[in-house]
């Protein structure tokens, strides 16, 4: 860990960037403390102590990343969001920050997204069947496609990769509402959601409609106002693709049901349900944990594992949330952890972290 003398605040935050990309981090924390402020690379799913600084010092700099991000430099009582580009090595580099009040002072936490790292179809899921599953799942006509999983699970990076793998099939309009457009993309039209505009998930989503698309990927659904569009716009021949918050794929059949959409909706809409996990991979070259050296080489430090509910048993559990007590039995994320770990794929320790942790 490095002790920082800050001689310009732009030289600063150029350092602080770039020793971050070059490191492989996926977020950058910077964490007030009592007597200086620590700032956190994430490496996988370790977050690394990398710099310290003085309150003065990280006060500056926070403030320099809310300048460049458009937000209010002036306002830290409250929390606040904002995203920038940056670029690096001819690389584009898209970076969301998140300020948060604090009891010592305030707190930022970047996320960086290399725009140019898309995911090829095949690499989408750590299982090729997996893969084809998901795939297959694009050629439907109509209906809604329900992606879950926790924040930073990769369920951004999963749409954008089928939907860049559906683009080269076959010739749809797809048109996207997320908050914020995490990855530029060549293949779909990009709306994105503007509270202050008057572009709301659910005004969006009216607007959307007019605009004759085939395919609607929207970033989450969040109310009942979203849900009801959401699913009115499969209904009326639209194939939507959207995310929730739900711990595992049966659960996003339960949400829709306390947003208020009714049974009958479900059963005409509901294509499938996935749950989606980011696992880290048994390294090929460290014994145990990596360092974090090892993780700045390149990707394939973590995959992909999915379960899916789809068809028959899609079926059942939408009765079972009726009160009936259907048979059915499909594949869950514990099967597919345990698999990879059998097969040397995946670490055992992500058994405790993501089962266990879930109460399976």
């Amino acid at each position: 860990m490095v002790f920082f003398i800050v001689k310009s605040i732009e030289q600063l935050a150029d350092k602080v960037l770039k020793d971050a990309f070059r490191s492989g981090a996926s977020d950058i924390h910077i964490i007030p403390r009592e007597k200086d402020t620590l700032i956190k690379f994430r490496l996988g799913n370790q977050l690394m102590p990398r710099y310290t600084l003085e309150h003065e010092d990280c006060d500056r700099l926070i403030s320099h990343f809310k300048f460049t991000a458009s937000m209010d430099i002036g306002e830290k009582r409250r929390p606040q969001s904002g995203a920038y580009n940056y670029v690096y090595n001819n690389m584009n580099i898209g970076l969301r920050l998140s300020t948060l009040p604090a009891y010592m002072s305030e707190s930022m936490v970047i996320r960086l997204l290399p725009q140019q790292n898309q995911i090829p179809s095949f690499q989408i899921s750590l299982y090729p069947s997996t893969t084809k599953k998901l795939i297959s799942l694009l050629k439907h006509a109509h209906g809604l496609v329900i992606f879950t999983g926790p924040t930073g699970s990769g369920k951004t990076t999963t749409l954008y990769s089928m939907l860049s793998e559906t683009s080269e099939i076959v010739n749809r309009n797809i048109i996207t509402l997320e908050d914020p457009i995490e990855k530029p993309s060549q293949t779909a039209l990009q709306v994105q959601v503007n509270e202050r505009a008057g572009i709301s998930y659910s005004t969006g989503l009216k607007a959307i409609l007019r605009h004759d698309p085939d395919i609607i990927m929207v970033g989450e659904i969040r109310d009942k106002e979203t849900a009801e569009i959401a699913i009115r716009a499969a209904l009326t021949g639209h194939l939507v693709l959207t995310t929730m918050h739900t711990r595992d794929a049966k659960g996003a059949i339960y949400r829709l049901i306390e947003f208020g959409v009714n049974w009958l909706e479900i059963e005409q809409t509901l294509i499938a349900v996935t749950a989606q996990r980011l696992v880290e991979l048994v390294c090929p070259y460290c014994d145990g944990g990596c360092s974090p050296f090892c993780f700045s080489i390149g990707s394939g430090k973590r995959g992909s594992v999915f379960e899916i509910l789809t068809g028959a048993n899609l079926s059942a559990v939408i009765r079972e949330t009726r009160g009936e007590h259907p048979t059915y039995h499909y594949k869950t994320l514990k099967d597919a952890i345990a698999k990879g770990i059998a097969l040397g794929y995946i670490k055992e320790s992500e058994y405790q972290r993501w089962v266990m942790k879930d109460g399976d």
